[in-house]
């Protein structure tokens, strides 16, 4: 029997009009998600209120967040470090090039620093003196084919080594480096590939380092003469300080757990025997936080203080790699975790660095264009401007 089609008065114009809605909404919806993986900008963020519970569920306040981009087209921006005038230097890993960022977004190259770094190694961290307006010294962390070493210079001038010999690979190479409150310098190291180094303190591998601004000891280091703060780490690339001077730090895992640990002078963190929680029997010192390693990869940290937002005071931000976002971490005076918070989920991809500016707002780097990601804009890489809006 032979079966004639369906017309438009058989199917029924209602019938018709839901189908034409439906296909409509999905078009929509496929445009939306084409315009956001094409570099349109992120969505205003809601700082929320703080809570009590571990998911950073609750009462959303009625302050909205803008993000705006202030720079875009570099080549792996790795870290900040901020000028006293209210300028960025910004590093490029794989190029080399040292780059001044106004709070306008206006770009300009500095100097290429020399390096030989490849992977995960090469122009990395970037530190301001705390006297820059009386020294012009700036610092920095970068690969040789030797070692990773840290340099000053004053703007133009031939980097002077003042630490060398820390251990270099392809990969776990460290190297964020800032000025603490008690104006020493501190220096995150990885272990190199060679898990003997992290608990070994004759090596400067999976280490956080203390240095004086020349790069002698200071003579209250935990170890007499040796530049090691603390040890047992991985790999760690994110250090912050709160408004007590307490510091913390991100620290990257291998297959299961990625960490921020509360650091303490002398102490052990436990890598390579403990990966994440559960080394306190031990004798080692245990996380205050931990993700799935697909989460996170955690990379530049931040703890806002006196910031733009209100609600983010005492705040610790991590920016995280393989998890695509800004993880925002509610900090009680009691150094716990009480909330989390997804910033920037899955709309700039890999996120780098995060950094507090003088005028309070959170700047944010992307790495997208490093041996692990991807570009998802035309534009990448990228900077971008946390800060309430309107500003």
């Amino acid at each position: 029997m032979l079966v004639s089609p369906p017309t438009i008065a058989s199917f029924g114009w209602s019938a018709l009009l839901t189908v034409l809605l439906v296909l409509l909404c999905a078009a929509c919806r496929q445009t939306s998600q084409e315009s956001g993986n094409g570099g349109g900008e992120p969505e205003p963020i809601d700082a929320g209120e703080k809570t009590a519970d571990a998911t950073g569920s609750g009462e959303a306040s009625t302050e909205r967040v803008e993000v705006s981009t202030l720079a875009t087209d570099l080549e792996v921006p790795w870290s900040f470090a901020f000028l006293p005038d209210g300028d960025a230097l910004v590093t490029e890993r794989d190029s080399g090039r040292l780059l001044r960022v106004s709070p306008s977004g206006e770009v300009r190259e500095i100097q290429t620093l020399p390096e030989g770094g490849s992977g995960e190694g090469g122009l990395l961290g970037v530190a301001v003196s705390p006297d820059y307006e009386e020294d012009h010294y700036i610092y920095a962390y970068y690969t040789t084919e030797r070692d990773n070493r840290v340099v000053r210079f004053r703007p133009g001038e031939k980097p002077e080594p003042i630490l060398t010999g820390i251990p270099v690979n392809t990969y776990h190479d460290g190297g964020r480096i800032k000025f603490g409150p008690d104006g020493l310098l501190y220096v995150s190291t990885g272990d190199a590939g060679d898990t003997g180094n992290s608990q070994n303190r004759s090596s400067l591998g999976g280490k956080i380092l203390r240095i004086k601004s020349d790069g002698s000891v200071p003579p209250d280091n935990p170890f007499p003469g040796n530049p090691v703060y603390s040890y047992g780490h991985r790999n760690v690339e994110g250090l912050a300080w709160d408004a007590d001077g307490q510091l913390y730090a991100s620290e990257f895992g291998q297959d299961t757990w990625d960490e921020v640990n509360r650091i303490e002078a002398g102490e052990n963190y436990g890598w390579p025997e403990v990966e994440g929680r559960g080394g306190e029997d031990e004798g080692y010192v245990d996380p205050i936080t931990v993700w799935p390693t697909s989460e996170a990869s955690p990379s530049g940290a931040e703890i806002m203080v006196d910031g733009a937002v209100p609600q983010w005071e005492g705040d610790l931000f991590v920016a995280a790699l393989r998890g695509e976002r800004l993880w925002h971490l509610e900090l009680n005076d009691r150094d716990v975790i009480t909330g989390r918070q997804k910033l920037l989920d899955g709309e700039v991809g890999r996120v780098r660095d995060v950094a507090q500016a003088p005028d309070g707002s959170l700047w944010v780097s992307t790495s997208n264009h490093d041996s692990y990601g991807s570009p998802v804009s035309a534009q990448d890489d990228r900077i971008f401007r946390l800060a309430p809006a309107g500003e």
